[in-house]
């Protein structure tokens, strides 16, 4: 009989994982013009529940969570659209694409 291990923890491989599918994602068809739901992290010292903040569309959040968040909030942060999930390192692509519809500020990335 073989016995069978369930993982109890998430690993640093499995956080490292994560973040390689997420660099590797193909982010050419990302639809701009959706609705965003942006997920943060609570501070650890904060007792309230993670942020979140809601956008009519998707180049309105990619372009706040770049140029307006602080560096110490986007620990963990990622944008919902379409059901899909997305970290910061892909915010960061979809705003330096040239498909990104919104002007930018200058030098923010």
């Amino acid at each position: 009989m073989v016995a069978h291990t369930m993982p109890q923890n998430t690993t640093p491989d499995d956080q490292a994982g994560d973040r390689l599918r997420e660099q590797t994602r193909d982010l050419s068809g990302f639809d701009y013009g959706a609705s965003a739901e942006l997920f943060m992290n609570r501070s650890r010292t904060a007792k309230r529940r993670p942020k979140y903040k809601r956008f009519d569309t998707a180049a309105e959040a990619v372009r706040f969570v770049v140029e307006e968040l602080p560096g110490a909030v986007l620990t963990g942060a990622y944008l919902l659209v379409a059901e899909t999930r997305f970290g910061v390192e892909e915010i960061r692509s979809l705003y330096q694409s040239t498909g990104f519809p919104l002007p930018r500020a200058v030098d923010k990335c």
